[in-house]
């Protein structure tokens, strides 16, 4: 049982074993991070996203590299976002997606599947099925990355599905231990969303009795 999970890693370098061992830990750190609504969501997701973009480009999932290049820039942003404030009060708390969101999520995801595409055909690599899969999970992940910068609720419907999708596509692809940082990010995308639901209502509610 054992092998039929792990074979994949015996022609796998030290080092690279190593890269993905510490891409995983600063990623589920910066994901439970995410959860508590805290600030190192940032610094942690930098690390793990600065050594997975240079990984999956490796293992030939364009979109999945780009992705992490993407929430590269986006933490950057993100980390300025989220640390604004008027006065003494955070300037931009957790809501929900406005219709302006909306569209504008709408945008980010047709044009990332056209960017995807035009990027996988110009390398040649659009030959399997994981390019197709690949495709759509770049475009959820980019516009949930976008929505978390913002700090908008929805951030982790997107966040689940395509962690749901990522389980089966890195498992596929024979990546065990991503595939299994997957399960735990399905998990922690599912109690997120309870949670900042939590202080969603709870802020509302101080708002209601000012």
């Amino acid at each position: 049982m054992i092998d039929y999970f792990f074979a994949q890693y015996k022609d796998y370098s030290t080092l690279m074993v190593s890269l993905e061992l510490i891409a995983i830990f600063f990623g589920l750190a910066s994901v439970w991070f995410a959860k508590k609504d805290n600030i190192l969501v940032f610094p942690t997701g930098l690390v793990s996203t600065s050594i997975y973009a240079y990984l999956l480009w490796q293992w030939e999932l364009l979109g999945d590299s780009m992705i992490n290049v993407y929430y590269f820039v986006m933490s950057l942003y993100g980390w300025y976002h989220w640390t604004r404030k008027k006065g003494d009060e955070v300037e931009f708390p957790i809501s929900r997606t406005t219709n302006k969101d909306k569209i504008y999520g709408l945008f980010i995801f047709c044009g990332t599947i056209i960017f995807v595409i035009v990027v996988y055909l110009y390398f040649g690599k659009f030959t399997t099925w994981y390019s197709y899969v690949d495709t759509l999970l770049t475009a959820i992940f980019f516009v949930g990355m976008w929505l978390m910068a913002k700090r908008k609720i929805e951030n982790w419907i997107f966040w689940f599905f395509g962690d749901c999708i990522s389980i089966l596509l890195f498992f596929a692809k024979g990546y065990t231990f991503t595939s299994l940082q997957y399960v735990i990010f399905t998990i922690i995308a599912f109690y997120g969303y309870l949670e900042w639901k939590k202080i969603l209502d709870k802020t509302q509610k101080q708002e209601l009795q000012k």
